[in-house]
C-alpha cells in the first residue's frame, strides 16, 4: 500500500465512477490550426473505452485504427471528453458514424496527427455522496490542504490491473517466464513494473517526510547518522522533504536539473519545480549522496532487467490547479473540481483525500 502524505482518519463517503459523478475533460496542448490534412474530433463518451471508440469509428469510416491519433486513454467508466485525429480525406464517411454511448461535439482541422502525450492535462469533476455535515467539514479541511500543498504523484491503481498483478507479469515477461503475442500488452505490463518501482521509491520518500515531521532531531540522528541531513530535513516548511542537489524538473513542464537545497525549498513552495524519481530503464540518471543509496535500495535488483527499456524521470510531487469544492447538505453531496497535469491520476487525489485505497 502506498503511504499517504495526509494523516487523518478514513472519511466514509460513497463514490462511484459513472457519467453523473465522474467527468474528465481533456485539455489539448495547443490550439488547432484549422488547416492541414488531419481532422480533429472532439468527442464526448460515457462508459466506453478509448480503444472501443476507435474500433467503432474505424468500422464506420474505413479508417485503420493505427491511423487515428489520441493524446491518452480515457476511463471507460464516467463521462469523458477527448480529442481524436483522423485523416481528413475520410470526413464524408463520418456521416455513417452513430453511437449510443458517444457523440462528436465539434470538429477542427490541423496540420499534425495527435500523438500520445500531446495534452496539457485533464480537468476533473467528482461527486461524493452520503456525506454528512461532520465529514463535509473534514473533506473541506483536507481538500483545502491538498490544494495548497499538493499531493504525492503515485501511479494509480489502473496501471496495475484488477488483480493488481500487472507489475509481476511485467517482471515475468522480462525473465522470459511468460510472453504474450500482443506486443503492446507486453510493453504495457513492463511499464507497470517500472511504475511499481516508482511508487515504492515515492512511498519511501513519504515515509522519510513523516519521520522529519514527527520525530525530534535526536531521534532522526539515530536513523540517518548525519547531522547536516537531519538539520536540512527539520528546517523545511513543506511536508514533502527535499534533499540538497537532487534532480528536479520545472513544473509542470521542463528540463531535468540539479538544484541546491536553499533555492529548491523556495521554488518548490512557489510550485515552480518538483523533485523527480526514476522510471527505470536504459542509462538511468541517478541522484548522489543519500538519495543514491535510497535509489539503489529500491532499484538495484531491476537495473539489469530493465536495461533495454525506455526510461525517464517523473515528478514525485504534483499540484492541483483550478481547485474548488461545493457541499450540498440537503442532498449530502460534496463535489470537487480540479485540473491535473498529464499522466497524473484523479483517483490518487481521491485516495489522499479520503485516506482510503480507491480501486474500482
Amino acid at each position: 500500500m502506498n503511504l499517504r502524505a495526509n494523516k487523518h482518519s478514513k472519511i466514509n463517503v460513497h463514490f462511484s465512477k459513472n457519467s453523473q459523478d465522474f467527468v474528465v475533460r481533456e485539455i489539448p496542448m495547443y490550439e488547432f490550426s484549422q488547416n492541414g490534412e488531419h481532422l480533429i474530433l472532439h468527442i464526448q463518451k460515457k462508459d466506453l473505452t478509448t480503444n472501443d471508440l476507435l474500433k467503432d469509428l474505424s468500422a464506420a469510416t474505413g479508417v485503420k485504427q493505427k491511423d487515428f491519433g489520441y493524446a491518452g486513454l480515457k476511463d471507460k467508466l464516467g463521462l469523458t471528453y477527448q480529442y481524436i485525429s483522423m485523416p481528413k480525406k475520410y470526413e464524408k464517411e463520418l456521416k455513417n458514424f452513430s453511437h449510443e454511448k458517444c457523440k462528436i461535439i465539434d470538429t477542427f482541422t490541423h496540420n499534425n496527427k495527435i500523438k500520445l502525450g500531446h495534452l496539457k492535462g485533464n480537468s476533473f469533476f467528482l461527486r461524493l455522496k452520503k456525506v454528512n455535515k461532520i465529514d463535509a467539514l473534514k473533506l473541506e479541511q483536507v481538500f483545502t490542504k491538498i490544494a495548497k500543498q499538493g499531493y504525492p504523484n503515485y501511479f494509480g491503481y489502473q496501471r496495475f490491473g484488477k488483480e493488481q498483478n500487472n507489475a509481476q507479469s511485467g517482471e515475468d515477461i522480462l525473465k522470459n517466464k511468460i510472453k504474450f503475442k500482443n506486443h503492446k500488452l507486453n510493453k504495457f505490463l513492463i511499464s507497470a513494473l517500472q511504475s511499481e518501482l516508482f511508487n515504492r521509491y515515492l512511498s519511501k520518500r513519504i515515509e522519510i517526510s513523516h519521520f522529519a515531521q514527527d520525530f525530534s532531531k535526536k531521534e532522526l540522528k539515530e536513523i540517518f547518522k548525519d547531522e547536516k541531513l537531519v538539520n536540512d530535513l527539520k528546517e523545511q516548511e513543506h511536508f514533502f522533504k527535499l534533499f540538497d542537489n537532487e534532480l528536479f524538473e520545472h513544473y509542470p513542464f521542463g528540463k531535468l536539473f540539479n538544484e541546491n537545497l536553499q533555492n529548491a525549498k523556495e521554488r518548490f513552495l512557489k510550485q515552480d519545480i518538483s523533485p523527480s524519481a526514476l522510471i527505470l530503464g536504459a542509462n538511468p540518471r541517478f541522484n548522489s549522496g543519500y538519495l543514491f543509496e535510497l535509489e539503489q535500495e529500491i532499484f538495484k535488483d531491476y537495473i539489469e532487467l530493465l536495461q533495454n527499456q525506455n526510461g525517464s524521470r517523473r515528478y514525485l510531487w504534483s499540484f492541483l490547479q483550478n481547485a474548488s469544492f461545493k457541499y450540498n447538505e440537503e442532498l449530502a453531496h460534496f463535489c470537487i473540481e480540479f485540473t491535473l497535469q498529464k499522466g497524473s491520476y484523479a483517483t490518487v487525489v481521491l485516495s489522499e483525500l479520503l485516506n482510503d485505497e480507491i480501486i474500482f
